[in-house]
């Protein structure tokens, strides 16, 4: 049995997990968490539980549904699917990433008849594509169409809007579903704006908890479609969460008690800081990530996945060196300088040696300008360290634009 890593001399004190979830969980919320078991059958959690989807739905900008899981984003991909479809019903797949992938998949497992439109892992979902597509479906097989909002793995943005847009221009009447698990609370999001039907999301990223509590939002549209459907697994039967008549159906049993007082806190400093500013501190954030990479890359060694800066995502940034450089880079920020940044995840397969020139930054939720500015610092510390070709001034014009919006 292997020993414990060792670790630089400068990686002492608070270690910083730079990965896209899970994301950093602020002392407020872990303060919250750190209490006694509460009665479940009355009193203050019962009352406080009562608060949590009317300010779910605010941050989802929505004024339909919304129901909470135990379970992590995968069991809210879930329940989109198992209150919507029955086996046999058309899925189009929209992906630009691995968990695009991951979604799809599921569908098939639950007896969908699943096409994929694949974008690729650099791209966002072209809608022009998606509507000819719809088009040519005149008998009306497919029900559903998800779309990822943000790709984790890839860091692509998609224009959700456009997506709808392309429906209705289609005149087709599928429901459509997002993931915004990366997204949420990161990325602009507009649920009932941008005409989503189901949007799913979980409490690891934008909402700045730990993994556990998976988010489903719903329309009355898709509301409508579990009605018809004759059959669905009690535990994911989103009606009685949405709607309870007694608190243990939020839940379907034992509530996540602790999981809930750091929701609740989480929630309440969304509302403090209000979703608009906590959308541009994420562009801003980002901005500055992406302009020291950009420096990076002048030398040419260093890539952003995604180019076209309109198509990523404010809450992580997929980016790439010549194979092994990247596993070296990680490796050495979390021995040397207690950072920790995201594998590739689906860029390559484990065993190609290609998978070691992928990384990613995460930078969603609870993060400001000095860690984002210390994570480059770091970033810049190890491309010297390990002699990768990189440009110079990046630290800088990250800075400026933390200085200047």
């Amino acid at each position: 049995m292997s020993g414990p890593k060792q670790r630089g001399a400068l990686a002492g004190g608070r270690s910083y997990l730079a990965i896209p979830g899970p994301s950093v969980v602020p002392d407020r919320v872990l303060n919250a968490m750190h209490c006694a078991s509460p009665n479940i059958y009355a009193g203050a959690l019962v009352e406080m539980a009562d608060t949590l989807l009317p300010d779910l739905k605010r941050v989802a900008r929505t004024e339909h549904h919304a129901a909470i899981y135990i379970s992590n984003g995968h069991g809210a991909w879930e329940a989109a699917f198992a209150n919507t479809l029955t086996p046999g019903d058309g899925v189009l797949a929209l992906i630009t990433g691995s968990f695009g992938h991951g979604w799809a998949d599921m569908a098939a497992q639950l007896g969908a008849d699943v096409a994929k439109m694949d974008f690729g892992r650099a791209a966002p979902i072209d809608p022009a594509r998606v509507e000819e597509v719809l088009r040519a479906d005149t008998e009306r097989q497919i029900k559903v169409v998800v779309a990822t909002h943000v790709d984790t793995s890839s860091s692509a943005l998609s224009d959700v809007a456009a997506v709808r847009a392309a429906m209705d221009a289609a005149g087709h009447p599928a429901l459509l579903m997002a993931d915004c698990i990366a997204s949420f609370g990161c990325d602009r999001f507009e649920m009932d704006a941008w005409g989503v039907d189901v949007a799913v999301t979980a409490s690891q990223k934008g909402l700045m908890m730990p993994p556990g509590l998976g988010f489903v939002f719903f329309s009355e549209k898709a509301a409508e479609a579990r009605r018809r459907l004759t059959r669905v697994s009690p535990y994911w039967d989103w009606t009685l969460r949405a709607a309870p008549d007694q608190f243990y159906q939020y839940f379907f049993g034992t509530a996540p008690t602790q999981h809930l007082y750091g929701l609740r806190a989480a929630l309440d400093m969304i509302r403090e800081e209000g979703i608009e500013a906590v959308w541009a501190r994420h562009d801003r954030l980002a901005r500055a990530i992406w302009a020291a990479c950009e420096v990076w890359a002048q030398c040419g060694a260093l890539g952003l996945n995604i180019g076209d800066p309109a198509h990523r995502s404010r809450a992580v940034t997929a980016l790439s060196l010549p194979a092994p450089r990247a596993s070296d880079l990680r490796a050495w920020l979390e021995r040397e300088a207690g950072v920790t940044l995201g594998i590739g995840l689906g860029m390559a397969e484990p065993d190609d040696p290609a998978w070691h020139g992928f990384f990613r930054i995460g930078h969603m939720g609870h993060v400001n300008a000095h860690m984002v500015l210390g994570v480059l610092s770091s970033i810049e510390a190890g491309l010297i360290a390990l002699d990768i070709r990189h440009g110079s001034g990046a630290l800088g014009a990250a800075a400026e634009v933390i200085a200047r919006g």
